[in-house]
């Protein structure tokens, strides 16, 4: 993570990471196999870190809106080249290539984010914070928004940050699923 935050996806070889580490590159492709493998396992890494924290904030106290904000602000990118969504596009961009196992571990990934904001959003209906909707279509229409907004970020596109971004998703969220007066 900290070569692809430093150098970005484009410099990172097989060679390279093995100088950084101290180890051949046919050491690493020992481990791993393949740079594909690398980098899922890179991502899953993240991921598991990203899930603690995910996990942290949803289960702290509070309303369900303010905990929606943290879980949003977790998702979408710091920035450009933001590492953790630079490896997530790189993986999901060679994934059309990639074997069924590979492919069931994206999904787990997804999934993961999916099952937590459906939770969330179902409590949040329970407790009268959100209109009466199916949590299950509703998430995937937010994190549908979010991964479109965040790739805008993570890419650099000129006229999206993030902080535009939140904005959007907070009117998105504010317009379409918070319950009235």
């Amino acid at each position: 993570m900290d070569m692809i935050a430093e150098r970005g996806l484009e410099k990172l070889t097989m060679a390279a990471l093995g100088r950084e580490v101290g180890m051949s590159s046919g050491h690493l492709l020992y481990y791993f196999h393949s740079k594909d493998e690398l980098l899922l396992r890179t991502l899953e890494w993240s991921e598991g870190r990203l899930g603690a924290e995910r996990g942290r904030l949803l289960a702290r106290p509070g309303g369900a809106r303010e905990r929606l904000d943290a879980y949003v602000d977790l998702y979408v990118p710091d920035g450009h080249r933001d590492p953790h969504w630079t490896l997530w596009l790189e993986v999901w961009n060679r994934s059309q290539n990639a074997a069924e196992d590979a492919r069931d571990r994206q999904a787990a990934i997804e999934g993961a984010w999916h099952r937590d904001l459906v939770a969330l959003l179902a409590e949040g209906i329970s407790r009268g914070e959100f209109r009466p909707v199916d949590p299950d279509r509703y998430a995937a229409r937010l994190r549908a928004l979010l991964d479109g907004f965040s790739i805008h970020v993570a890419i650099g596109l000129r006229g999206t940050d993030r902080d535009q971004v939140l904005a959007h998703v907070r009117e998105f969220v504010e317009q379409t699923f918070l319950a009235g007066p």
